[in-house]
């Protein structure tokens, strides 16, 4: 017999596909674990070898925790809708449908390329999903429920006082009997306030525009990253230095009417639940970051010689007399009112330079100063004082109020733009308020000064002077206490074709839900995915997409009389919407009613173990928090926050290969030869290169028409090689390792375990190919403990000592191991363990039998064979995993060293609860210890029980 990963791994993934072998219950009376992975975005280029790094890693638990005997739900889906898809489809004149299907399952593309597809890689990698489950957030009959849920959300707002999501119908009935002065609700800013005489006799359409400030999705105008060349709004993590992330394109901030969700009433829920989770410091501390709560106090400054006012917030009210100018976002609303005719162009031209960078952009822009003066003046409220107002690119429209009073002796970046305009017109000189010196910086702390120079806050300190100016400010109407986040609601809206249809139809330019009996409303055919030619995203170009209200369907667009039928919305969801409550769904995949039934949902409560990329710490991993906090309020999620433990997977690096050509030339320089030569590095597919970094040349020559008459300066001995340097795993780079290969070549066994030997999970590693080797080996020599080239080979005798000593440090290490998610630690033990087994030339089926179950969560498939070898019958998939017994490790014995003046002669092995009297009686009379002596009589004998035996003189 030998061993065939390629036989065997077909014949298990079969087994296991047949039997439903990994099907989890939804009513069982085991206890339950849900192990989620963050499901993949299915695009054509496949997975890499890094792809499956968390996946086998969930897997390793998910099978571990079987063996002990949980109902264990590890489901698998796709996250099909996006961006990459439309675009794909843009330029190859493929629908997306299409595109992403074959993606997903395999196939030849409409240019003749040949696609794995998603679910063969994985099941050859051997997972133990339940695929009864799978989830597609393209399929219709998913997001009909992400459509659900945006009406729940519609129809919702969020009340102050019992701080969760109620009806709206609450707030109806609050307006019609009480008005909406005593409401506390998370609202639009500046809503006039009107009795319960005036609500009850507004017109309907006056009723809806007032409720859609306070819906927890509404329709507003906002600043958003507009890319022209994408022909969308695109989220700040699709932005990359200024441009789009995909194709590289110019990214502007516009005002665009988007539905936006109102996220931020969660701020304070969203910043708390991160105490009650089990996640990695470092992603907790960029939510607490991005949610940004910040005590202080909002500030009313009269613009001079106008009506307007400018509200700043601010968290140190404490230095409001050392204010001596403001800086307003350059999107503020109120820029072009209150600049100055002779400072107009010079603003205009400043507001169209800054649009071109994101806010990400500019918040970690901490160098570059800009800034340009309005030209206009703010009163102080207690001094009267003409306080110049400028506009700058370090503020951000979308954070507090756009506006900042700038105190310079208090803040590092106020002191920088102060004196970096220091003499120009509109720039005040620095005013310390501290009894500190601020010659050199700015005196930021908040503790251990007095205020100075601050008139009825002279002698206080922070505390003191914060609650007084409070006070002081009240008094006069322009300010007050508040509390504020940097959390913003999130634009909920993109110009794209390839994603959920929002079931929103308009009446008189007001959104209508459409009722959920008549969902899902499904994405329309169009002919092309490009904006249409007047700059309507590419639904307007859909010939079926009007609402007809007595039929409840969807009909021509041509038929809309706005009387019975009338337009759809022509924007698509977001990306994140599908998966920000894709592990609900997967607790009742196939629930055609609801997402999920309450049976189903009080089972499974919510995710024990989720595994994925920190690169959606606040991307996904926020909004799907939001989504479930709203749910939860609503009645329908069972618990406040969807995912108990976080894991992030570290990245797999590719190791790159690269040729040197000599400028100007088509000559390639081997690494070794280049010695000082202009040279430029490119990138070379690192399927051309073996072990020793050396290029096949001829296979060089032939993968491009560039390169087919290259000229070579190779080394001595004729061979051309390479340099190489570890990057980011990409197709750009060619240095992707598909796992099919492996598996092809080794076997998936062997690939899973050596994704986990590489190192610890959460640390980015590199790829070596000639590593792999090594662990394929380990699996051929596990084999030979079992069987020999003609049969198998396992007795029954009794195991020897050092058998369950083997045997028994495996069984704990590796429990240990997958409980502390040390994955790597574990492939060493099966290493040592099968090293010392085969030194002992153990074939006992007592050692044997549980070692294939310790082993099987990393190598599922030899383990299984394993097992049906040894005559049993079913999966080892469920088979208790072995208990460990410390009494196999506990030692009865001990191997001494002997020494004589302090150098070791020879060794003994001695019972250790042999006394010191006792291990002297034996060394004494042992013939070795005679001859040293050769007729002396020691002067001491020194013995540590357990440890030496050292006789002296």
């Amino acid at each position: 017999m030998k061993y065939n990963p390629n036989e065997i791994e077909a014949k298990w993934q079969k087994y296991w596909l047949e039997n439903q072998t990994f099907k989890a219950e939804n009513n069982s009376t085991k206890p339950k674990y849900y192990v989620l992975d963050m499901f993949p975005y299915p695009s054509g280029a496949g997975l890499h070898v890094g792809h499956p790094l968390g996946y086998i890693a969930s897997d390793v638990y998910s099978r571990y925790k079987r063996h002990q005997g949980f109902n264990v739900l590890h489901p698998m889906g796709y996250d099909s809708f996006g961006l990459p898809a439309e675009q794909y489809a843009i330029q190859t004149g493929q629908r997306p449908e299409d595109t992403t299907s074959v993606n997903i399952d395999g196939g030849t593309d409409k240019e003749g390329n040949k696609i794995a597809g998603y679910r063969k890689q994985l099941d050859k990698i051997g997972f133990s999903f339940d695929w009864s489950r799978e989830v597609r957030t393209s399929n219709p009959d998913y997001y009909k429920h992400t459509q659900w849920i945006f009406i729940q959300l519609f129809n919702s707002w969020y009340n102050k006082n019992s701080d969760k999501a109620e009806d709206i119908s609450t707030l109806v009935s609050i307006f019609s009997t009480e008005g909406n002065v005593s409401v506390n609700a998370v609202c639009d800013e500046n809503i006039e306030a009107f009795s319960a005489n005036e609500w009850n006799a507004f017109a309907k359409e006056q009723q809806e525009r007032i409720l859609l400030q306070y819906r927890l999705t509404y329709l507003a105008e906002t600043e958003v990253n507009w890319c022209p060349g994408l022909g969308t709004v695109l989220a700040n993590d699709e932005i990359v230095n200024g441009v789009s992330e995909r194709g590289g394109f110019t990214v502007v901030r516009k005002k665009m009417t988007q539905w936006s969700m109102r996220i931020s009433a969660y701020a304070e829920r969203l910043l708390q639940g991160l105490n009650d989770i089990d996640w990695s410091e470092s992603i907790k501390e960029s939510q607490r970051n991005w949610i940004g709560k910040s005590v202080g106090a909002t500030v009313e400054f009269n613009v001079q010689n106008s009506n307007f006012k400018l509200a700043v917030f601010t968290t140190r009210p404490d230095t409001i007399f050392g204010v001596t100018f403001m800086t307003l976002a350059p999107e503020h609303e109120l820029v072009s009112q209150i600049t100055t005719a002779e400072q107009k162009a010079e603003v205009e031209a400043y507001i169209e330079k800054t649009s071109k960078r994101s806010e990400r952009e500019r918040m970690a822009d901490v160098k570059t100063i800009s800034g340009v003066f309005t030209g206009a003046y703010a009163e102080h409220p207690f001094t009267k004082e003409p306080i110049p107002v400028w506009i700058g690119d370090y503020v951000l429209a979308g954070y507090g109020t756009g506006a900042v009073m700038a105190v310079p002796c208090g803040d590092e970046r106020d002191y920088a733009f102060a004196n970096f305009f220091k003499g120009q017109q509109g720039m005040s000189a620095i005013k310390n308020i501290f009894d500190k010196d601020i010659s050199e910086a700015a005196f930021g702390a908040k503790e251990g000064f007095q205020l100075v120079d601050s008139d009825f806050l002279n002698g206080l300190d922070y505390k003191k002077g914060t609650q007084k100016v409070i006070e002081e400010l009240e008094k006069l109407n322009q300010g007050k206490g508040k509390t504020n986040y940097r959390l913003r609601d999130a634009v909920f809206s993109r110009q794209r074709y390839w994603g959920e249809p929002f079931p929103v139809y308009y009446v008189n330019g007001l959104p209508q839900m459409i009722d959920t009996q008549h969902l899902p409303i499904i994405l329309p055919e169009v002919e092309k995915y490009l904006p249409t030619e007047d700059g309507l995203p590419p639904l307007g170009n859909a010939l079926v997409w009007a609402w007809d209200t007595e039929t409840n369907q969807v009909v021509n667009t041509d038929l809309v009389d706005n009387k019975t039928i009338y337009p759809l919305e022509l924007n698509t969801m977001p990306g994140w919407a599908g998966s920000s409550w894709y592990w609900m769904r997967y607790m009742d995949a196939h629930n055609e009613k609801e997402f999920a039934s309450k049976d189903a949902l009080a089972y499974w409560e919510s995710v024990d173990l989720y595994i994925g990329g920190s690169e959606h710490a606040t991307g996904h991993l926020l909004y799907s928090r939001f989504w479930n906090k709203f749910l939860k309020d609503k009645g329908f999620a069972p618990t406040e926050e969807p995912f108990k433990k976080l894991i992030n997977q570290g990245m797999i690096l590719g190791m790159s290969a690269f040729v040197y050509r000599l400028d100007g030339t088509n000559t390639y320089v081997s690494k070794n030869k280049i010695d000082g030569q202009k040279v430029q590095p490119i990138h070379v597919d690192v399927s051309m290169i073996n072990s020793s970094d050396e290029l096949d040349i001829e296979r060089f020559k032939s993968w491009r028409e560039d390169y087919a008459d290259a000229d070579f300066i190779t080394e001595e001995n004729g061979k051309y090689i390479v340099g190489r340097e570890v990057e980011k795993m990409s197709k750009s780079k060619y240095n992707v390792v598909t796992p099919d290969d492996i598996c092809n070549e080794y076997g998936a066994d062997t690939l899973r375990l050596y994704e986990m030997f590489l190192g610890p999970l959460e640390q980015a590693k590199p790829w070596n190919t000639a590593g792999i080797s090594g662990v394929f080996g380990f699996l051929k020599k596990l084999c030979r403990l079992y069987f020999d080239d003609n049969s198998l080979i396992v007795t029954n005798d009794a195991p020897t000592k050092d058998n369950l000593k083997s045997l028994h440090k495996t069984i704990k290490k590796v429990a240990e191991d997958i409980e502390g998610f040390s994955f790597n630690t574990s492939v060493s033990q099966f290493m040592i363990c099968v090293n010392e087994l085969s030194t002992q030339n153990c074939h006992c089926r007592a050692i044997l039998e549980p070692l294939a179950i310790v082993i099987s969560p990393y190598a599922p498939h030899i383990a299984e064979e394993l097992w049906s070898l040894l005559g049993n019958t079913g999966s080892i998939a469920t088979v208790d995993f072995p208990v460990f017994e410390a009494k196999y490790l506990v030692e009865s014995e001990k191997e001494y060293p002997v020494s004589f003046n302090g150098k070791m002669r020879f060794t003994m092995v001695l019972p250790l609860d042999l006394t010191k009297e006792q291990i002297e009686e034996i060394v004494m009379k042992d013939e070795r210890t005679i001859k040293q002596l050769e007729g002396r009589t020691p002067n001491k004998v020194i013995i540590v029980p357990g440890k030496i035996i050292n006789l002296v003189g």
